[in-house]
């Protein structure tokens, strides 16, 4: 890693499309995330303490954590890094200077391209592998420990259930519909590992999933898409979600028809980070938290 973790928490954007993306699932969260950026910040938020000294030896302590290879912090972060840098610089580079306004999405629609069905199922349920992996290395863990995951979910909160809540949205509801969960474990179900070869996303992370061979791997995926579609389906049922109702909570700053909600997705996979910006979040709470603790 060329950048420590205060490092990347110091660089954290207040103001982008990313921020803007979250910020419109509040309706489905109130109050849930706070864009907490700063690694001092962080650190007094988290914490709760004010003492210059305390302080200083958390951070230390937490940095010691971060840079010793033994624990899996770094790779957590390459995770979360790694999984989000399939999008294009759309949304830095073309859009930088709109954030804020309300951005007319028609006239970039020459410039997306939708993902097929099969794309997104594979991309939503690597971004769910990403998480179960990354949970278990912050926490220190087998890799394949599922069932520790599903546990933990109950009691996700902040960033992380926030990430969580816009997988749901932004990769599941809005490119593939309200019956997006059953859709996902038939398309999963059909797929070959040949295919899951081909796919870059896979290329980019297969190391880190669990399984000897691209058999095994798509047999993981699947065994981890199984674990949480019970816990997918409750939330959009218990929040009343439909793609409608996502979307027309973006429209406040981007604005497009409703009849093209594939591109819609596109869009937020070429524009947004989600991953990585709360993912360096869930990661520096976690060190903060057990640096505290371990003072």
């Amino acid at each position: 890693m060329s950048k420590s973790i205060n490092q990347r928490v110091d660089e954290l954007p207040t103001n982008n499309i990313t921020i803007f993306s979250l910020r419109s699932l509040d309706f489905v969260l109130p109050g849930e995330w706070e864009n907490l950026v700063g690694w001092d910040n962080s650190i007094r938020t988290i914490t709760g303490e004010s003492d210059d000294s305390l302080i200083q030896l958390v951070s230390d302590r937490a940095l010691a954590l971060y840079n010793d290879k033994s624990q899996g912090y770094q790779t957590a972060l390459w995770l979360y890094d790694t999984i989000d840098s399939a999008g294009s610089a759309l949304g830095t580079a073309a859009m930088a200077n709109k954030v804020g306004e309300k951005v007319p999405l028609l006239g970039f629609l020459n410039k997306l391209t939708p993902k097929a069905d099969k794309a997104q199922t594979i991309d939503l349920t690597l971004k769910l592998v990403v998480e179960i992996v990354a949970f278990c290395k912050i926490n220190g863990i087998p890799g394949d420990s599922i069932g520790d995951f599903v546990k933990s979910l109950g009691d996700y909160s902040g960033e992380s259930l926030m990430r969580m809540a816009a997988l749901v949205c932004f990769d599941g509801l809005i490119p593939l519909g309200p019956d997006f969960v059953e859709a996902v474990g038939e398309r999963l179900g059909m797929l070959s590992p040949s295919e899951l070869e081909d796919n870059q996303e896979f290329k980019k992370i297969k190391d880190e999933i669990p399984g000897k061979n691209a058999e095994h791997k798509l047999g993981f995926m699947g065994e981890s898409f199984e674990s949480v579609r019970g816990w997918m389906s409750d939330f959009v049922t218990s929040h009343e979600l439909t793609p409608q109702k996502v979307s027309n909570r973006l429209q406040s700053f981007i604005e497009f028809s409703d009849d093209r909600l594939d591109y819609l997705a596109a869009f937020l996979d070429m524009s947004t980070d989600y991953y990585r910006h709360t993912g360096v979040q869930t990661l520096a709470r976690r060190l903060i938290e057990r640096s505290l603790a371990e003072i």
